[in-house]
């Protein structure tokens, strides 16, 4: 395999422009694109394939294939991706480098530090752009106000072969997680996500190291990620706000929330202490506050729940100490708290622990907030997946735990959806041959409801979606929004 001279031109004019290298350095940049891409040397005949002004990721994409057209790479995800971060290392500075750019940045502005680190990010591919554009996403009015609906297509599916290669690879510890520091740089395996092109800001909560880093598959605008630099458990406590109001006074532009820290309720990563920030306005931030209550003690805090699917208690105040307080005091109440008409109880006969909540942290309009979002993860013979997660006759569409991004009014839906909605849709447009299996139901009832043509079908299906998240939500919610829903609500209240 011969890279063709053009483009190492090219390639090498990146590195030199956005990473570490010099004009003296462009022998040893080509060298190692020789190195990662196994080929034998430069082709100075022929003319270049791709334009003046391709990216650097387009001409590694370009090599990638070449290699394995000629057999120089194997035509395996894990492998390619590999390549890839390495070949893009090459045009983003080195980590020390990086945070002292950022820090510069963050001189002028919190914003213009992440604008600098985000653009960075999108440069060298570790955010997927291409791929995030291929999920499905739109918006659907409720009377909690308009929910978004997003099908996740952009994650590739691994193959067969690297499947079977992956239950074959000996166990590794190290990194621990997809989440540890030590990530950083990190080349990859076949049971291991490549990190060669991977960076992270350190910075400090309340005297604490963290990291900072963006999700290379983001499920919104800047979606990132504040990760402990000790591979420690996911834990909900006070020390919980005081990381998210600090990380707030720092970057005020963002968000910054939690997943709670218990099974069912839960993300999907439990073993390591970590965040989710981002700058973007989910539906639940613009909720409705419906009843205002005052705490005795929290004079400075003013105190709200929400017109939202899911039990959620506001709380706003220019004093971050005492917003902390008040925030301690409302989950330490919810965690001790049991309604036995209306199925909540905080512990189990043998004393497991089921209550917890999700935090979420922003400063608006001059002010902290916090909403503070009751979960309980309970289950019962007649609910075996959760009393407060998605029932069985929504599961069709949403299965999963119901984590931070869902609860502010985000579907993250399966890409599985995108076929079996199309079939649901040739269903209703007569084809009555599909088997639609789990969707069956569903389908008929559509079916009975709307007069369905070829015009509105997209239409109807869509915002039935989006009725079903409705649902999952309201599943989801620990107090109702029924009269004795809202009564129990008051009578929680009350404890505070």
């Amino acid at each position: 395999m011969l890279l063709n001279q053009q483009l190492v031109q090219q390639f090498v004019t990146h590195a030199i422009t956005f990473g570490d290298y010099e004009q003296e350095d462009c022998i040893y940049i080509q060298n190692q694109l020789l190195r990662i891409l196994n080929a034998s040397g430069i082709d100075t005949d022929s003319e270049a394939q791709l334009s003046e002004d391709a990216t650097a990721n387009t001409i590694a994409q370009y090599w990638i294939k070449q290699a394995v057209d000629e057999h120089c790479l194997e035509d395996a995800l894990y492998k390619k991706e590999n390549v890839e971060a390495q070949i893009l290392d090459l045009i983003t500075p080195r980590p020390s480098v990086m945070n002292r750019h950022f820090a510069e940045a963050y001189k002028k502005s919190p914003e213009a530090a992440t604008n600098y680190f985000y653009e960075m990010a999108k440069r060298n591919h570790y955010v997927k752009e291409d791929a995030i554009a291929h999920n499905i996403n739109y918006e659907v009015e409720t009377e909690y106000g308009d929910i978004e609906i997003t099908i996740n297509l952009s994650k590739p599916e691994k193959d067969a072969k690297q499947i079977a290669k992956a239950k074959a690879e000996p166990a590794k510890h190290y990194p621990k997680c997809a989440l540890c520091v030590e990530n950083e740089g990190y080349e990859g395996s076949v049971t291991q996500a490549a990190r060669t092109n991977h960076r992270i800001i350190h910075l400090k909560l309340d005297g604490q190291m963290w990291g900072f880093q963006y999700s290379p598959y983001a499920y919104f605008p800047e979606h990132s990620i504040v990760l402990s630099e000790q591979h420690v458990p996911m834990a909900i406590n006070k020390q919980t706000f005081i990381n998210l109001l600090d990380f707030i006074e720092q970057f005020p532009h963002y968000f910054i929330g939690s997943n709670a820290d218990i099974p069912l309720v839960g993300g999907s990563i439990l073993s390591h202490n970590h965040y989710q920030a981002g700058k973007h306005t989910f539906p639940m931030d613009n909720a409705a506050e419906i009843e205002r209550f005052n705490m005795d003690g929290f004079s400075t805090v003013t105190a709200s729940t929400l017109h939202w699917p899911m039990s959620v208690i506001r709380l706003k105040s220019e004093n971050r100490v005492d917003l902390i307080n008040a925030a301690t005091h409302v989950m330490d109440t919810w965690n001790q708290y049991s309604d036995e008409a209306i199925d909540i109880r905080a512990f189990s006969n043998d004393g497991e622990r089921h209550h917890t909540i999700t935090p979420i942290a922003r400063y608006r309009q001059k002010q902290y907030e916090l909403d503070i979002v009751l979960r309980d993860n309970q289950t019962s013979e007649a609910f075996p997946d959760g009393i407060f997660h998605p029932h069985a006759d929504v599961q069709h569409i949403k299965k999963e735990n119901i984590g931070l991004i869902e609860v502010m009014g985000t579907a993250i839906l399966p890409g599985r959806l995108k076929e079996e909605i199309r079939q649901v849709k040739t269903y209703l447009l007569g084809d009555k041959s599909l088997d639609l299996g789990i969707h069956q139901q569903w389908a008929e009832h559509m079916k009975q409801t709307y007069d369905i043509n070829q015009q509105n079908v997209d239409d109807i299906v869509g915002k039935e979606v989006g009725y079903k998240f409705k649902r999952v939500l309201e599943d989801a919610g620990v107090f109702k929004n029924t009269d004795s829903g809202r009564q129990a609500f008051k009578r929680f209240i009350k404890q505070l």
